[in-house]
């Protein structure tokens, strides 16, 4: 078998190796990862946690997601950008989250910025960076998977651009890739193909 490949679960069902490390993995393989996120608050918190997983593993993220969307009223953009400095406060104060003030000024931030966007706008600016699945080949190996592509640093520079922060390549990449706009599940993995 080749390092990297697709492995056999208890269930024996093939999955991306990095989803068989927990239970809660194997939930967010099976039911989230590389589905379709379409809507501005979704893909919002989408931005925001992978912004706030950066140089964390995304294990210590999703299992703080309910006190991130307890904390950040839902990643409604809309309320998160009428927060005030007493908001900031509190969420510097919140173990439900990640307590990084760069990360917490930047989701703040990137919500007013973004409430002046029009309905749909994030959506649409997201999405206009998938890359045509046609030219992609499909992964055999977790060494088959970019961590960055064309696309991701074209997206991250449109982010920029716009005024938002903490959405480097890297960042756009996972992104692209928790959202459904890229398929990296491995060739034989069970979730491949199911966005």
């Amino acid at each position: 078998m080749s390092e990297g490949a697709a492995l056999t679960g208890p269930d024996g069902a093939a999955r991306c190796p990095w989803a068989l490390s927990t239970p809660d993995y194997v939930t967010y393989h099976d039911e989230e990862w590389g589905r379709p996120v379409h809507g501005d608050d979704a893909l919002f918190e989408r931005v925001s946690l992978e912004a706030f997983q950066s140089g964390l593993s995304w294990i210590t993220i999703l299992r703080r997601r309910a006190g991130f969307r307890a904390a950040f009223a839902d990643f409604k953009i809309a309320a998160v950008a009428a927060f005030t400095d007493e908001d900031r406060a509190r969420l510097l104060a919140d173990p439900g989250i990640i307590r990084n003030g760069a990360k917490i000024d930047a989701t703040l931030a990137n919500a007013r910025v973004l409430a002046d966007w029009a309905p749909g706008e994030l959506d649409e600016l997201i999405w206009s960076h998938a890359p045509d699945p046609s030219g992609r080949p499909v992964p055999k190996t977790l060494a088959d998977v970019p961590a960055i592509t064309p696309e991701s640093t074209a997206l991250s520079k449109a982010l920029k651009k716009r005024g938002l922060r903490f959405v480097g390549p890297t960042t756009a990449y996972a992104l692209m890739q928790a959202c459904g706009l890229v398929d990296d599940h491995l060739e034989t993995c069970v979730a491949r193909g199911r966005g």
